[in-house]
């Protein structure tokens, strides 16, 4: 195919790479993923979760803002990083809200999520291209109206704070799907990327949970065993990410014309990636009360968090194989269901028991689910999907 095919076809003519400044701004958004899950460790109750489930969503569909923004703005030019700068200052603010964000904080959790929108909406209008900057026009109107919904629900706190803050959430992710995104313009390989580089630093916050879990703790063999496993269950779900699929799912968004991939994009990197995240979150979770424990039972919230964590995770990946047609995906939503049945593992046997079973099932999941054997990246996308 020429390269005017390629433009017929709706592929964009710029393939940028990811720049320093978003992965930046990606740290301080990861930061976020840590402090959710330091809620979730305090109360690993249905309400904990509740709240940050919602949490999560706010802030995700914002992250996901931003990632469109910066895969149509040019970031060299000095007033659009002074700008971008300013919104990982107000995704800051959010985080350090999170904790307390039901108990106290949520008015500068809104606050922040204010500044977080304006700024996205000032950039996309002044540093965009005119169609981009024509499709937020359509968004923009959820978009504040959800920000205001999130400062009001926090300045009342109580249960108007989650009707609020849960009706911003819906309103906020379902309008892309009513008005769409056609006039967006995605380029594949920094989608990929940049989404790709949030999932593994959040990957990472699972890790350093073991080192919380193993603070001030003796280094004996029990300690050792759990957290070579623990880092053992984090590789599998980055294998589970990374074993190719990023790969394949840029060729298959090349592959899709201008409108297609924008919605593709949506559904496979918006939607799909929350369960991701949040699986992430759980999985962290169960690790950190795992740690230094390892022989003895877990309580059946710890439990759940692990058990569930890497069904989220796994049928997240499902959900995004499906959208973007790469790969057999049957295995891991069977991995998905079977992870649940762990949680005996975990509250009759010891932590370690379950974690290792995790270990095993989600590493054999993800490879029966590589086509062919083939090396990863080198796979046509259309055999994939057969």
């Amino acid at each position: 195919m020429t390269a005017a095919d390629g433009r017929a076809a709706g592929v964009p003519r710029r393939s940028e790479r990811v720049t320093t400044l978003e992965l930046f701004f990606d740290l301080v958004f990861v930061f976020t993923i840590t402090q959710l899950s330091a809620v979730l460790a305090h109360d690993l109750h249905t309400d904990g979760l509740a709240h940050v489930a919602i949490m999560l969503g706010l802030i995700w569909y914002m992250y996901g803002g931003y990632a469109w923004l910066t895969n149509a703005i040019a970031l060299d030019e000095p007033l659009n990083r002074v700008l971008l700068l300013a919104g990982m200052c107000g995704y800051l603010v959010i985080a350090l809200a999170v904790p307390t964000a039901f108990a106290g904080s949520g008015l500068t959790f809104g606050l922040a999520y204010v500044a977080v929108v304006g700024v996205h909406a000032w950039l996309f209008a002044h540093a965009a291209g005119a169609d981009a900057a024509n499709a937020l026009v359509r968004l923009a109107p959820s978009n504040f109206a959800g920000a205001v919904a999130v400062l009001a629900g926090g300045a009342l706190g109580g249960t108007a704070q989650v009707v609020l803050w849960s009706a911003a959430l819906l309103a906020m992710w379902v309008t892309p799907r009513i008005v769409g995104g056609d006039d967006f313009d995605v380029a594949p390989a920094h989608f990929v990327e940049r989404h790709g580089l949030v999932i593994i630093v959040a990957i990472g916050e699972s890790v350093v949970a073991i080192g919380i879990g193993a603070a001030e703790l003796a280094i004996d063999a029990e300690l050792v065993l759990v957290a070579v496993l623990g880092l053992l269950l984090s590789a599998a779900l980055w294998w589970t990410y990374f074993g190719g699929d990023d790969a394949r799912a840029e060729r298959a968004l090349m592959r899709l014309g201008r409108r297609e991939r924008a919605h593709a994009a949506l559904d496979a990197f918006g939607f799909a990636h929350l369960p991701l995240l949040l699986g992430i979150v759980c999985v962290a979770v169960g690790l950190k009360k795992a740690t230094g424990h390892a022989y003895d039972p877990l309580e059946t919230g710890p439990a759940l968090a692990l058990a569930g964590g890497a069904a989220l995770f796994l049928l997240g990946d499902v959900w995004f194989r499906v959208v973007l047609r790469i790969g057999r995906s049957l295995p891991r939503a069977v991995g998905g269901v079977v992870a649940l049945a762990t949680v005996p593992l975990g509250t009759e046997v010891a932590a370690v028991a379950q974690v290792a079973a995790l270990v095993v099932l989600v590493a054999a999941a993800s490879l029966v689910s590589v086509p062919g054997g083939a090396p990863a990246g080198r796979l046509d996308v259309q055999a994939e999907t057969s």
